[in-house]
Formats: C-alpha cells, structure tokens, sequence
C-alpha cells in the first residue's frame, strides 16, 4: 500500500512538472539567446553597408532580444540626432520579449557621416531603411516601424511607398504637414511663452543669431522643459543629454533649419505634406500624440483616423519626448498595440 503511494505521489509530482514546462512561453525562454545569431560577438551590434549614388556607406545597428514575430526597427529624429533617445525601452520591451532594433542613420553619431548634403533627401533615406530591413532579414510576418519626430516623417514615407513590407506602423509624436506643425508653433506654442522671452528669442532669429549662446540658453529653460522634456534640466536622462551632444548639425540645420518654432528658411522638409495620402496606408498603424508635445495631438488623433487601419494613443502628462516625461501611458499602448497586432486581435479606433 505505502509503495503504490509513492508511486502515485511521484506521478502527481512528475505530471505537475510537465504541465508547468508546457506553460513556458518559448519566446521569453529565447529572448536573450544569442548563441545561433551572426552577432553573436558583438553583442546584437552591425555595421549594414548601405548603397547611393554617392558611394557605399555603413550604418550602425543594434538588435536587443529574440521575437520571431515582433520585431521594431526605431527611427529616430532629428534629423542628424540618434538612437539614444530610445535608450528608455530597455525598461520596458525585454519584459514583454520584444524584439527592438537601435539604429543611427546616414549621418548620425555612430554611422559613416559623409559631408554630402545631396544625400540628406527623404526618398534617399526611405531606401536606406529598405536596404537595413532587407540586411536584417526582416519581413511583414514580424516587421514593425516606430518613428519619432523626424523618425515619423520617415516612417511616413517608407509606409506610402514599402508598406508591403511592414506588418505594423507606430507614427510617435510626428504631424503629417510640415506646414500646419508651423502654424500650430506660431499661433499655439509661441504665446504660451513669456513675452519677454519670446520677444528676445524672435530677435535673435530676426537677426540670423541662431549660434548665440543665448538662444540655446533661453531655448532649454523656457521651452524644451514645456514642449521637448517635462524635466527639470538637471534631471534629464544621461541618454538625452548624451544624444543633444552627438547631433550632426550639418544634417540637422539643412533639412530642418536652425528655428526651434517650426520648420522655415531653405530647411528641405519646410513644404513637406503628406495629408492626402496617409488614406493609401492599409498597415495596422498608432499614432502617438502628446498633450504638451511640439506637435498638435489633434492632428495625431486625426491621422489615426485617416490611416485605414489606425488607433490613437494620448499621453496626457508627455511632451515631444513622452517615452520619457508620461512612460505610463506611453509603453503600455505601444505594447499593446505591438501584441495585439501580433495575435491578430488589432481593432481601430
């Protein structure tokens, strides 16, 4: 009697013990699994060769985690800035087994930084996303686009043109006009300054002063902290600072132009508007709007609507940079919206 006990007592135990490892999520298992990846030795970093008409040149990349099925490749903004700024998604994306890839443009920081200013076009950039995906063997059963500010421009325009490519979209703090983000700095952000300063910020502009310490100084103080970062500056994130300071200006100034109210001057991006195409984009997208952001969230509320297949997400604490000044609502509706797409259970709205 006892040893039929036992026996019964080890099948419970051994038939508990399969039923948990049937449980185990094969994803999460695998996600910090690098031993059968070619980057192996570097850590998930790649140097990708990317062609153009002015030469061969490499960009750097850096994929953190396994998913077969999700993977997001982040563009970052400026343009001219770098991965940096989504250095926060360490927090959040490895507990979820997300795969994210970091990923500095032609021109930023860690990539090749010709001196060209022919290359810094949005069709040449669109193909070298194109050449990055196809690098990373990526494909629409598991690629994902998130973009911020200039990013979102990007992400915009390979979506119009490769979105055949694309299992998903995130347009994250980004207007579709380049000309109604304009009127928006001028008749929406502008007055919310103190006269005084906007007056001494106008001069400065007026008189093509844009390397004038001031202008930065009074740019951070009374600006950025509003509609950029919701930080005091000496609580931003090392990883903000450390992007500011590795910006190529050249790019920056070229297709963005020096003003921090809009994009005006010769900046290539000043006449930019993809309004009324944004309805030819089928992908499941979220757009991300901020109540505080340098973008009007209405318009992010509205492109959600126009996308045939969109859903908004509000930061109602967030600013420009809402991954780092409202994370609570930011990353659980970019999670959600990643893991709904992925599991087939994505509805608009």
């Amino acid at each position: 009697m006892r040893v039929k006990f036992i026996i019964c007592f080890l099948s419970i135990i051994l038939f508990s013990s399969c039923k948990n490892e049937a449980k185990v999520d094969p994803v999460k298992a695998n996600y910090l699994d690098f031993s059968k990846r070619d980057d192996q030795l570097t850590g998930g970093i790649k140097m990708i060769p990317i062609t153009t008409q002015k030469g061969n040149f490499k960009v750097w990349t850096k994929t953190v985690g396994n998913n077969p099925t999700i993977k997001v490749l982040l563009l970052h903004g400026g343009p001219g800035l770098t991965h940096e700024l989504y250095e926060c998604f360490d927090g959040y994306f490895p507990n979820e087994s997300i795969e994210y890839i970091y990923y500095d443009q032609l021109g930023s920081y860690y990539s090749d930084q010709p001196t060209d200013s022919s290359l810094w076009t949005n069709e040449r950039f669109v193909e070298e996303v194109e050449q990055v995906r196809i690098a990373l063997g990526l494909d629409n059963s598991n690629f994902y686009i998130l973009g911020q500010s200039w990013g979102g421009i990007l992400a915009m325009e390979y979506a119009l043109k490769y979105q055949k490519n694309l299992k998903g979209l995130i347009i994250s703090n980004m207007m579709a006009s380049v000309p109604e983000y304009n009127k928006y700095a001028k008749d929406v952000l502008a007055p919310q300054l103190d006269p005084k300063v906007l007056k001494e910020l106008q001069d400065i502009e007026a008189k093509n002063d844009f390397e004038n310490p001031r202008y930065s100084e009074l740019l951070f103080k009374n600006y950025y902290t509003q509609h950029i970062l919701r930080m005091p500056l000496e609580e931003w994130p090392e990883s903000i600072n450390r992007c500011f300071k590795h910006i190529n200006p050249s790019v920056y100034v070229y297709m963005q132009g020096p003003s921090e109210f809009g994009i005006t001057g010769n900046a290539t991006l000043k006449n930019w508007d993809v309004k009324s195409r944004l309805k030819t984009i089928r992908v499941p997208t979220l757009s991300i709007g901020s109540k505080y952001d340098t973008m009007d969230p209405e318009h992010m509320k509205w492109i959600a609507n126009e996308v045939q297949n969109g859903r908004f997400l509000f930061c109602p604490n967030g600013s420009h940079l809402s991954q780092y000044d409202d994370p609570k609502h930011y990353f659980p509706g970019v999670i959600k919206f990643l893991k709904d797409v992925d599991s087939g259970t994505f509805k608009k709205g």
